[in-house]
């Protein structure tokens, strides 16, 4: 088939899953070039057979919340494709989530999990739950509710969840204590555990971190770096707090942050003492990024609007962006700000955070940009030595964690542009990390025949 062909065929089975069809569909533009050299491919239909899932499961949760009413909710796992490896992903409890949105991150986590080199495959799951305003012991009962079911599709070399949006350390904990209970056995079916109790150093930092270190690598392609450069970053959460923290370590100035409600801008940058509040707000208040502004008055918030046509945070002028928060909250407008701006670099700690128009504005500029299944890669590469760990019955202590991430990112940023550049595309990122994921997937598919 096509490009247009395979496109056509997925959006009648798929009509209503744009975001899905959007991750594919970036893919499908990179790949048309290997399966001009592989022809192999397309008669095994691989393309066709790596964008349908191996098995979607969904089902009912029902808990009782604090005034002893039942509520339901909807589970969920997609596991997208284990040639390399067993289903790695996140869980996401949040009310948005839906078969397109977990489809498209399950996609996307097959290429993030190969550009690694761990043996991983992709998945992704979660609930509509919505943990926020909830309190301790119904977000309790509502994971050991979900437990109840998941555990039956998962297991240490058969899929291995993790933490995602409304997943944090609270709710592995809850997660794994039920499975543990349930099976009788403490196995590491699932990551971001507690360092005390199965987990590994600098898990939670290690998205944000690889981001910086990915980001780093691409202005050292332009003898550049870091040290004394603006950075706006979107989010608030475990990827943006590290993000922020590892350019302040690189000597860069974070000067943005934000949440689902607005953002603020720091003139004089976000320090480590700033950062550490922001820590506090969000991991322990749970408040909104908002009260930033009531404690360092030189700092300006800014209320989200529905009637915006961008985001207005891009429009600030800075060197490098690093969109921490969400899917497609980077459009053609911002894209068009920013390069007007000249913005150097753009790298995504989101998953899929900017639209195709707006990846298509950044690549035709002189900005280097780079997708996220590449620069925030470095979440499920700790997960992966977490695994590892685990397995081997050790613990690695954090600069020997640090060190293999590093090596990691390093390694995936070198093979991004090794790839493109055989491929006829030098410097494009996309492009390569695309191309090296679907290779490597491919050929595993090839091998084990038509399954």
């Amino acid at each position: 088939m096509s490009n247009n062909e395979v496109l056509d065929f997925l959006r009648a089975k798929n009509p209503y899953e744009l975001e899905y069809l959007q991750a594919v569909e970036e893919v499908i533009g990179s790949v048309r070039k290997v399966l001009d050299r592989h022809p192999e491919y397309e008669s095994l239909k691989i393309l066709e057979r790596l964008t349908e899932p191996e098995r979607i499961i969904s089902f009912r949760v029902c808990w009782m919340d604090d005034n002893n009413e039942v509520q339901v909710n909807r589970g969920y796992r997609v596991q997208m494709n284990s040639a390399i490896g067993p289903y790695k992903g996140g869980l996401r409890f949040h009310p948005s989530v839906n078969y397109s949105i977990l489809k498209f991150l399950a996609f996307e986590q097959i290429f993030k999990n190969a550009l690694t080199s761990l043996p991983l495959g992709g998945a992704k799951g979660g609930s509509d739950f919505d943990p926020k305003n909830k309190s301790d012991n119904e977000i309790m009962r509502f994971c050991q509710a979900f437990m109840l079911e998941l555990y039956r599709h998962i297991g240490d070399f058969t899929d291995i969840p993790a933490g995602d949006i409304g997943v944090g350390a609270r709710e592995i904990g809850y997660l794994f204590g039920t499975y543990k209970k349930i099976k009788n056995e403490f196995t590491g079916i699932i990551t971001g555990k507690g360092e005390y109790w199965g987990g590994s150093a600098i898990r939670p930092e290690a998205t944000g971190y690889g981001l910086i270190y990915f980001a780093s690598h691409m202005l050292e392609t332009k003898d550049d770096s870091l040290e004394g450069k603006k950075c706006l970053i979107s989010g608030s959460g475990n990827v943006a707090q590290y993000a922020i923290e590892k350019i302040l370590d690189k000597g860069g100035v974070p000067i943005t942050a934000s949440d689902s409600n607005g953002f603020i801008y720091d003139p004089d940058g976000i320090d480590r003492e700033k950062l550490a509040y922001i820590k506090k707000l969000k991991n322990g208040d749970r408040g909104r990024i908002k009260k930033y502004t009531e404690v360092y008055t030189e700092a300006k918030y800014t209320a989200y609007s529905h009637d915006d046509d961008h985001n207005p945070l891009w429009k600030i002028e800075a060197d490098c962006a690093f969109p921490c928060a969400t899917q497609n909250e980077v459009n053609a407008l911002d894209a068009q700000t920013m390069v007007k701006n000249k913005l150097l670099v753009l790298a995504e700690g989101a998953n899929m955070p900017c639209t195709p128009e707006a990846i298509s504005i950044l690549q035709s500029s002189a900005v280097l940009y780079a997708p996220g299944k590449a620069t925030n890669a470095g979440g499920v590469a700790v997960s992966g030595l977490e695994i590892t760990q685990n397995r081997m019955g050790v613990y690695w202590n954090r600069e020997q964690v640090d060190n293999n991430l590093k090596h990691i990112m390093k390694d995936i940023h070198n093979v991004c542009l090794k790839v493109a550049a055989e491929y006829g595309s030098p410097g494009n990122y996309l492009e390569g990390a695309n191309i090296f994921a679907f290779v490597k997937v491919a050929e595993a598919m090839k091998a084990q025949g038509i399954i």
